[in-house]
């Protein structure tokens, strides 16, 4: 199996990294035998115990830099010493960037620059891939939906294949705008200076180490929230269909990503569950219930902005580029996910390797 791009030597850089989702990468990383450095502001609550538990895991095979994407100086150091980077440091709701328009564009759209230009100044440019966000396409007020008992579905049979990258960009709330301005960043630094860059326009990744909220990570929220017996607020009809990707599939997505970045580079793919794995807010709700042995008691609230009654990736561009598609099922994946935080309750909370590491891990 080919290696991933540069010297194993040098760490791979990942922002974020004691986030969720950058805890599940840097984990992966480091069973793969790189060398990781995390660089988070540990702003998100919760997320140093994901920190204490990378460190208890794999020791010194993780640096960790508690920093700033907005700060120059600290992101031109860590770039300078990385083979690669994965940034996935954020503000990642859009309620607080309503509140916080300019918090969100000094994380998202600055932060991306200044990665970029430090990229952009090594001798050798390490390739980086970037965490974007499906908001990018904006409300999508224009697909025609079906209104079903619980879940919306598209009217015309060709848009049930989901969302394709060729569809017209279409910013909704500053964190649209500001995740969308990197996203244009990111591609166009690919194509104006050559850098090996590509972006994955996400969608709702869920599994361990999330630290769900009423705002981001709703699987997550939803699961805590019904485990504690707390009523679940759902916003609009609850008949919302996303197409939710277990985190370990994501990972292997972005090793993927990196793996082929040449042949990606200055390319946005879409990266979610796909058709397959396209659930409502209220089919979640259902599963969870059968999970937990008891009812959930869900109350409804207004619409919130930017939000879309129906998003599905297509995600086949990336899977004719590299071959890959989700593994995990979407009740396996809730189902692992409240196993998880069972044994978060012993006090065995962490997961073992990915059951995939015999035939995922090597070659990194």
């Amino acid at each position: 199996m080919a290696s991933l791009p540069g010297s194993a030597d040098r760490p791979v850089l990942v922002t974020g990294g004691a986030g969720f989702v950058g805890t599940n990468l840097a984990d992966r990383l480091v069973r793969s035998g790189r060398r990781v450095v995390v660089l988070d502001d540990l702003s998100r609550a919760g997320v140093d115990r994901n920190l204490e538990w990378l460190k208890a895991t794999h020791g010194d095979a993780v640096t960790v830099e508690i920093g700033d994407v907005r700060d120059r100086d600290t992101v031109n150091r860590v770039v300078g010493r990385a083979s690669a980077v994965f940034h996935l440091a954020a503000q990642v709701a859009v309620t607080t960037s309503l509140t916080g328009p300019r918090h969100d564009f000094e994380v998202n759209a600055l932060g991306t620059f200044n990665l970029l230009e430090a990229v952009r100044a090594q001798s050798e440019p390490p390739p980086l891939l970037f965490s974007s966000t499906n908001k990018v396409y904006g409300s999508l007020s224009d697909l025609s939906l079906d209104e079903l008992d619980d879940r919306y579905e598209p009217s015309e049979a060709c848009n049930a294949r989901g969302v394709r990258e060729s569809r017209p960009l279409d910013f909704h709330s500053p964190y649209g705008c500001s995740k969308g301005a990197a996203d244009q960043y990111v591609l166009d630094y690919g194509r104006s200076y050559g850098l090996r860059t590509a972006v994955f326009r996400m969608s709702c990744i869920y599994g361990p180490h999330q630290c769900g909220t009423e705002d981001q990570g709703w699987v997550a929220h939803f699961l805590l929230a019904a485990r504690a017996g707390r009523p679940i607020t759902l916003y609009g009809t609850g008949k919302q269909v996303r197409d939710i990707l277990f985190v370990e599939d994501l990972v292997e997505a972005f090793v993927l990503g990196l793996r082929h970045i040449d042949r990606l580079s200055a390319e946005a793919y879409n990266i979610g569950g796909g058709a397959g794995n396209a659930v409502s807010l209220r089919q979640v709700l259902r599963i969870i219930e059968q999970l937990t042995g008891r009812p959930v008691q869900a109350e409804y609230g207004p619409w919130r902005t930017g939000d879309q009654p129906w998003y599905v990736s297509d995600t086949g561009r990336f899977r004719a580029a590299t071959g890959w598609s989700p593994k995990v099922g979407f009740e396996e994946g809730i189902g692992r996910l409240n196993d998880w935080f069972d044994g978060r309750v012993r006090g065995t909370a962490e997961p073992a390797p990915l059951r995939t590491a015999g035939a995922r891990l090597g070659g990194l």
